[in-house]
């Protein structure tokens, strides 16, 4: 899970066994240098714009959480649409190589 927004999560298991995750920390919106604005376009989601935005990295589409979360306003239901005219704020590569991938951030506890 080295990509995954759950990867700092823990499993708990209850008194019945089950195993159950901790909530993890997402990363937030910061105003960086580096940071797009990305005004939405009719047909456009959050899939869609990660996967142009972050390719190279395999599996790019899949990094659509890393939108839903650093907007400073989250965006907590991604099945909604998106408003055409919406800014959105994209993260740089270098953020999420060194900030929300980063080992630095791994390591913390959560």
């Amino acid at each position: 899970m080295r990509f995954s927004r759950h990867e700092r999560c823990r499993g708990i298991e209850d008194d019945a066994g089950a195993l159950h995750l901790t909530d993890y920390e997402p990363y937030r919106y910061r105003p960086l240098a580096d940071t797009r604005v990305h005004v939405v376009k009719a047909g456009e989601s959050l899939f869609t714009l990660a996967g142009a935005y972050f390719r190279p990295r395999p599996r790019a589409c899949g990094f659509w959480w890393v939108l839903a979360d650093f907007q400073p306003d989250p965006i907590l239901d991604p099945t909604l649409r998106l408003e055409p005219g919406r800014r959105l704020y994209i993260p740089s590569q270098r953020v999420l190589d060194e900030e929300i991938f980063g080992p630095n951030r791994r390591r913390q506890e959560p």
